[in-house]
């Protein structure tokens, strides 16, 4: 009798512990872009700042990573959040451009935060009004990165990009344009650019190799701008002294020694502000917009940490952040070339003080 009733016991319990299971919901989920959530850059970032709302108010989330780099594996993991009870989806990536378009419409009653994107660029696309789109103007931290490496002291830069997507691109150009910026301002003759950009975002032996060979020949620091990239970048430094690397997205610093300063996004922050006009009742003033959010805004900017630099100061920072706020600096770069033959063309021609060279 006692064993029976404690099989039964045992069913009932793991019954209960099923359906449990089976109901458990989560209202706010975030889908990872190429790469995972803990690649230290773009997802982390924007995961920390869907984490620390959700944590703060008490509300459930979850990250879905998707099988695949496609949108049909975009649109399943959508999909797959939606079923687990998301309300709200933080898509971080211009990738998702075209899922978001279809998913939109697919979930009329699921709110979407597009991070670098707008479902209006889609092919045929829109953006409706259950969707909130944010985009950076990174041209500006690339621009304060280069400025900031000219300024330390730096004459041989390089530029370790990961897929040549828009953002990506920006970030590039503006590192080009704030050196060369820089360089009129101290009557430098030349910088010298190594310029590439990766297939992916992913840390490979082959990242790491290019960067060690880039210090190996002269280059002083590098600005590894596209998710784990940077980890090669770094662990290229590292075995070559005194060489450095400008981080991205995120403040990096704490990641390795030879991080100076990162070319910051205000991923978490933004993430924080459209999560809390949907809890707040006031989706309203955002559903169905796009914003692009630059330095006035604290879109984007460098790490309030100067001890990593010898020569480049907190007043020389805020002098050139005031002049871009103010329109007496402007930053003229366009990243919207259709080959990638009219790309380098334009790279290397961006700027007269900086001698870009490019490797495909």
């Amino acid at each position: 009798m006692k064993k029976t009733l404690m099989f039964f016991l045992v069913v009932v319990i793991s019954a209960l512990a099923l359906i449990g299971c089976q109901t458990k919901t989560y209202e706010i989920a975030l889908i990872t872009d190429k790469g995972d959530i803990d690649d230290k850059s773009f997802n982390q970032g924007s995961w920390e700042g869907v984490k620390a709302f959700a944590e703060e108010r008490g509300i459930s989330h979850k990250y879905y990573r998707p099988a695949e780099v496609t949108d049909d594996a975009y649109l399943a993991a959508i999909d797959l959040a939606v079923k687990g009870g998301a309300k709200v989806i933080v898509t971080p990536g211009y990738l998702f451009t075209n899922a978001v378009n279809q998913a939109q419409k697919k979930h009329p009653t699921v709110k979407f935060i597009i991070l670098d994107a707008s479902p209006a660029d889609a092919e045929g696309g829109t953006i409706e009004s259950n969707v909130y789109s944010i985009f950076y103007k990174e041209e500006q931290a690339g621009f304060l990165a280069g400025y900031a490496a000219v300024h330390e002291g730096f004459r041989k830069l390089a530029f370790l990009g990961g897929m040549a997507v828009p953002a990506v691109k920006r970030f590039g150009l503006g590192f080009v344009f704030g050196a060369g910026f820089a360089a009129e301002e101290l009557d430098i003759d030349k910088i010298q650019m190594e310029y590439f950009h990766s297939d992916g975002f992913a840390a490979t032996p082959d990242i790491q190799a290019k960067a060690a060979g880039w210090y190996a020949a002269g280059t002083e620091v590098i600005f590894a701008c596209g998710g784990s990239i940077g980890q090669s970048a770094m662990a290229a430094a590292e075995a070559t002294e005194g060489k450095k690397v400008i981080g991205v997205d995120v403040n990096q610093k704490g990641d390795s020694p030879t991080v100076i300063t990162s070319a910051m996004k205000g991923l978490g922050a933004s993430v924080q502000y459209a999560l809390g006009k949907y809890y707040d009742g006031k989706w309203d003033e955002i559903g169905g917009t796009s914003v692009s959010l630059g330095i006035d805004q604290g879109g984007v900017g460098l790490p309030d940490d100067f001890e990593r630099f010898e020569n480049f100061t907190q007043a020389q920072y805020n002098e050139i952040v005031a002049k871009l706020i103010s329109g007496e600096v402007t930053i003229d770069v366009v990243s919207t070339q259709e080959t990638v033959e009219e790309y380098i063309e334009y790279v290397e021609n961006l700027h007269a003080k900086v001698n870009v060279i490019y490797h495909e």
